[in-house]
């Protein structure tokens, strides 16, 4: 093995057990022995030169390429191994602070570029993503009360979450930014009676968004920049956008909230943020998954939030909620097996098990979580306690499962 990375393989893993056996078929063992063994076997030994240079990269390319191997453990165990490992030793740190200083330039996000970024990921195909979403298309955190919710209920349970802090009444305008396939849009229009206008940077969305709400007169999608919305809001929604907006461009994003949002209007932000200090995007996922986007620390986004002109009403945060939501994404994915071969190559399959598997491990031992940040213009817009909330969910619980006609309101005050 080149000796340089097996001083690397030993100076990170100090817990566990981890053997790796290099193209020639020699074999070592890192790690103190405790818990489940894992072993990886490399194919080719120019990965390994690779692996000193830049790991990170190197780690999830040399997967996809098939120029390493998982021989004993699953894919997400051992990357949970690993990202403690690489955690406690301190080197994310010193990794993290060296990338941004480069954050600002992958980051460019241009109303042509932010397009671009957009299309290289969700234009990649609805044969794909129907392989492992749920069966309302969400591609978002779901919301799981209790972990052994399946997949759909956990999803139905995050659009009733987020519609109940939006403290809708009927006929009240909500814009959708980031509105995905439309199944949030859909949720609300059908379920508030509010009226909703979502937008996307992707083709393929916009048109089976619409395709959904042929008759559903509340809802309407197109393809737009969210910087070049010219109407005003009672309500907006953003569900999984914001990692791609860029942080050169948050006070840009809050600006145009505030700008496009009635002065009794809500916003209610979900993202996936960083519970430690601002970092950089991964270079795997920004090189092969997704260009231009960065996962913010709330230290980032709340300095703009206020540049903006709004006040912050609300903050939940979501620990391991997507950690569950990516653990089902990855057993349809890998149940889809044959099909997504006959849809695509190795190469793409590999690719996408290590982007799931690796944000999986991300959110169990990384410094990855979900916010739902509510906004708004004035002090006194939305209600003094929480209670609503419970309130309101219980209430759109009733109306999903078909026990109350249409529509009784979210309660605006309780």
């Amino acid at each position: 093995m080149n000796p340089i990375l097996h001083r690397l393989f030993r100076t990170i893993v100090r817990d566990g057990s981890l053997t790796v056996i290099d193209a020639a078929g020699e074999q070592n063992i890192y790690g103190d022995g405790t818990g489940p063994g894992y072993a990886i076997r490399f194919t080719d030994t120019s990965t390994e030169r690779a692996l000193v240079g830049n790991p990170e990269l190197t780690l999830g390319e040399a997967y996809m390429n098939g120029l390493w191997v998982v021989e004993e453990g699953d894919l997400t165990s051992l990357l949970v191994m690993l990202i403690k490992n690489f955690e406690s030793s301190g080197s994310s740190r010193l990794s993290r602070a060296m990338r941004r200083i480069m954050r600002r330039w992958h980051q460019h996000n241009t109303a042509r570029v932010a397009r671009r970024n957009a299309k290289s990921h969700y234009d990649v195909g609805n044969d794909i993503y129907r392989l492992f979403l749920d069966e309302d298309w969400q591609y978002s955190c779901a919301y799981f009360p209790h972990f052994d919710m399946s997949l759909e209920s956990a999803q139905l349970a995050k659009k009733r979450h987020i519609a109940a802090k939006m403290l809708l009444d009927e006929g009240q305008t909500v814009l959708d930014i980031g509105c995905g396939w439309g199944g949030m849009g859909l949720y609300l229009a059908k379920n508030t009676g509010a009226k909703v206008t979502g937008i996307t940077l992707a083709d393929n969305q916009v048109a089976y968004a619409n395709e959904r709400a042929a008759n559903e007169p509340n809802a309407q999608f197109r393809v737009q920049d969210y910087r070049a919305v010219t109407e005003t809001f009672d309500r907006i929604v953003s569900v999984g956008m914001f990692e791609h907006v860029g942080v050169g461009y948050y006070d840009e994003y809050f600006q145009t909230v505030a700008r496009v949002l009635k002065d009794d209007g809500v916003m209610l932000l979900h993202s996936i943020g960083r519970t430690d200090v601002p970092g950089s995007t991964n270079p795997f996922i920004e090189r092969y998954i997704f260009p231009g986007g960065y996962i913010p620390a709330l230290s980032e986004v709340l300095p703009a939030v206020e540049r903006a002109g709004l006040i912050v009403t609300d903050v939940e945060i979501l620990r391991l909620h997507y950690a569950e939501t990516l653990k089902h994404w990855l057993a349809r994915f890998t149940e889809h097996r044959e099909e997504v071969l006959k849809l695509r190559d190795e190469t793409f399959l590999r690719m996408w098990e290590f982007y799931l598997a690796g944000s999986e491990a991300s959110f169990r031992a990384g410094d990855m979580m979900v916010f739902q940040m509510q906004l708004a213009k004035k002090i006194d817009t939305v209600p003094l306690t929480r209670d609503y909330i419970t309130s309101a969910e219980r209430s759109l619980a009733s109306r999903d499962a078909g026990h109350m006609t249409p529509p009784a309101l979210v309660a605006r005050h309780g």
